[in-house]
């Protein structure tokens, strides 16, 4: 934020000094402030050890490290049973009803779907439990045994869940797939786990999965969650296609009603790991494995019972929703279902002047990638920028003043009710914990959420290897750029790593490779030995470890800072290591950047990049600089990749960047980078080898041809 009049700053501090004498004494007793700030200040973990390296624990985990939420309650089956015990006529799950579509012409002669919806219709607890088991009977009934492999491959809605369940109660591992994963990826999924059913959506059997069931041989029952169509003309022979309904209506006849219950070690999840490298990776989660996560997950979210309501739209294959909403199942929360396309009032798909699903729904729970968090940021900062300079001036020093306060542990409810009102509305105005995971959050979207979106952000860190658990940071703690104490149900230890100059001893922090171990830490990759041997070892006392390649360093008071990947590190041809996620962060802060890739080859001298400009800011940049013509024209300019390097070049030296590690030349790309084009992972993470092999030319001409 911009430095203000200090006169201005002064009048406004002087009006809210009055309203806060006024109402400080009843405030600061009621609400706790003094606790919150003690809270943030205290020691979270400590090295069991008493050596730097660790192994940390959480404080009220130093004995024992914590492997589930109520004793006996020890598979995931039991889980989804308590709750539908404990909260039988509560709502479970929401999905809102679509009252009509419209295909809408674009300025630019593009046609956009629009939805208009209506509220969310519920089941509840009783309904979802009693509805999961009569499709996972009748999944029996189509011949799917226990311990055997069923896949999904579908969106993330209701049918999700229920269809997981189902398999969680019937021990069938249920095989998960993004939907953005390329045809050969599906397919390699799908006939390495060997599975004969799958679960999928009309959707996605029509745009994904028709075009390659002949690559699968093994496939013979496609159940469709959609109850239209009911007939399916051009599937290949010996495949039968049913609807979710039918298989439901099959397991609730009273024959069709046995069931073998799944033992804590039994596999639950084989998750294939979008992989920013390689071909994807199956983990083998085991019932035990989720649970431990999901107790340490828990155990962060203050007074989290059945009172919440969560908003789930991130891709329920990803371990950090899926997670995510086992928590909230095994707390009685409500989850009701959006998209990323339908998520807010503004969203692409949402007709002008009708509610998105936050409006509706008004969570009080989200997760969010970091991708997700920058987009709203810079959203609201373009509006910002437009307001006349009077409001302009009284967001400036609301956001300078509540930073101030937050930092004190104090809250400022006039701010939140006169300025901040209408950007928490974004998210519907209930939110009160923002969970972040998937990559690093940036500095500034993390404060920007705090201050305007008047909630605190639970930045974690954790891997599908781990169940996605590892850290999460409290939510009374304000700083940024950490990401935590290891959770109740983890430990971390850290490895010297000497070619990267990584070690224990380091001043004044200990830093090197991740090492997380627990009960949470998964069974290794599915049918690949020499990959486990690698990643994974099992400690004196039989505790499982994972090495995560990721290297943090603890601070005095216990929580980890992630600051390097050891992947990421290039030797330059002088002797310099650059970490290429380190200068990608910082220049991912700058307006002008939507998204950075960042290459280096050993045998040169310097650091070039890939950029994905942000279209307002550079279509701005380039009527300034008298630059016309086409989108593709503008990024393809000479003369704009000069000045956007030079911008660059500024934001990387007032960030404190080394020399070598400034990006000397660029290429703008005009295309954004989705999951779609294959460049970025689902969780929006660069896929460096398709990003070398995509830019190929461009890195000979950055490289002068060598």
């Amino acid at each position: 934020m911009q430095d203000m009049n200090p006169l201005l700053l002064q009048v406004f501090r002087s009006v809210v000094w009055v309203y806060s004498v006024i109402t400080f004494l009843p405030w600061y007793f009621f609400s706790g402030a003094g606790t919150n700030l003690e809270r943030a200040r205290r020691i979270k973990a400590r090295s069991i050890s008493g050596h730097p390296a660790g192994p940390y624990r959480a404080i009220n985990s130093q004995e024992k490290l914590v492997a589930w939420l109520h004793p006996g309650v020890d598979s995931l089956d039991k889980v989804f049973e308590y709750a539908a015990r404990k909260f039988p006529e509560r709502d479970c799950l929401g999905t809102r009803q679509v009252l009509s579509e419209e295909d809408e012409l674009q300025p630019n002669g593009k046609v956009f779907k629009k939805v208009i919806l209506g509220n969310y219709n519920w089941l509840s607890y009783d309904e979802a439990y009693q509805t999961a088991k009569c499709f996972g009977s009748g999944l029996a009934a189509l011949g799917q045994k226990p311990r055997c492999n069923i896949a999904i491959f579908c969106e993330t809605r209701a049918e999700w869940i229920i269809a997981a369940q189902a398999c969680f109660m019937y021990n069938f591992p249920l095989v998960t797939l993004y939907s953005t994963l390329g045809p050969t990826a599906i397919a390699h999924g799908l006939n390495e786990t060997e599975v004969t059913h799958i679960i999928t959506s009309k959707d996605l059997l029509q745009s994904r999965l028709k075009a390659i069931l002949c690559d699968v041989p093994r496939l013979q029952y496609i159940i469709v969650v959609d109850r239209k169509p009911t007939t399916w003309p051009d599937i290949p022979r010996g495949i039968m296609v049913y609807n979710m309904d039918t298989v439901q209506d099959l397991g609730s006849k009273p024959e069709n009603i046995d069931r073998r219950q799944p033992m804590p070690s039994d596999i639950a999840v084989i998750m294939y790991t979008s992989g920013s490298t390689g071909i994807p990776k199956g983990v083998m989660i085991s019932h035990s494995n989720i649970i431990a996560g999901i107790t340490g997950m828990a155990e962060r979210i203050p007074n989290l019972d059945e009172t919440d309501t969560y908003i789930g739209y991130l891709p329920l294959a990803h371990v950090l929703e899926l997670s995510a909403e086992l928590v909230c199942i095994s707390h009685g929360c409500r989850i009701g279902y959006s998209s990323p396309q339908t998520l807010a009032d503004q969203s692409t798909k949402i007709k002008k002047g009708s509610k998105g699903d936050t409006s509706v729904l008004r969570p009080t729970l989200m997760a969010a990638v970091p991708e997700i968090m920058d987009r709203i940021y810079k959203n609201v900062m373009t509006k910002v920028e437009g307001m006349s300079s009077f409001q302009r001036t009284l967001f400036v020093l609301a956001y300078n003043y509540k930073m101030e306060q937050i930092s004190k542990g104090y809250s400022t409810p006039l701010c939140d009710s006169l300025v901040f009102k209408r950007v928490r509305a974004l998210l519907g105005g209930n939110t009160r914990v923002l969970l972040s995971g998937g990559a690093p959050l940036s500095a500034a979207t993390q404060r920007f959420m705090n201050i305007c979106l008047c909630c605190p952000v639970g930045q974690g860190y954790g891997l599908t290897e781990t169940c996605g658990a590892g850290t999460i940071s409290e939510v009374w703690d304000y700083s940024t750029g950490r990401v935590g104490a290891p959770l109740v149900c983890s430990e971390i230890t850290l490895k010297d790593w000497e070619e990267g100059g990584y070690y224990s001893t380091d001043k004044p922090n200990p830093r090197g490779e991740i090492l997380l171990g627990g009960p949470n830490v998964t069974m290794g990759y599915y049918k690949n030995e020499s990959k486990n041997r690698e990643d994974f070892f099992v400690d004196e006392n039989g505790q499982r470890w994972f090495c995560t390649g990721d290297i943090g360093e603890f601070h005095p008071d216990g929580c980890l800072k992630i600051i390097d990947r050891k992947k990421d590190l290039v030797k330059l041809q002088a002797g310099e290591y650059v970490s290429l996620g380190k200068v990608e962060a910082v220049l991912k802060n700058c307006a002008l950047i939507d998204n950075i890739c960042a290459y280096a080859n050993s045998d040169q001298s310097y650091v070039i990049s890939f950029v994905v400009p942000n279209h307002k800011q550079l279509t701005v940049l380039a009527e300034q600089m008298h630059v016309r013509g086409t989108w593709e024209e503008i990024c393809n300019s000479t003369e704009m990749e000069k000045e956007v390097l030079r911008i660059i070049t500024e934001a990387a030296i007032s960030a404190k960047l080394e020399r070598f590690e400034i990006p000397k030349k660029i290429r703008l790309s005009a295309e954004p980078w989705t999951p779609e084009t294959g460049l970025v992972t689902d969780a929006f993470k660069l896929k460096r080898k398709e990003l070398k092999s995509h830019y190929q030319e461009d890195i000979e001409r950055m490289y002068g041809g060598k």
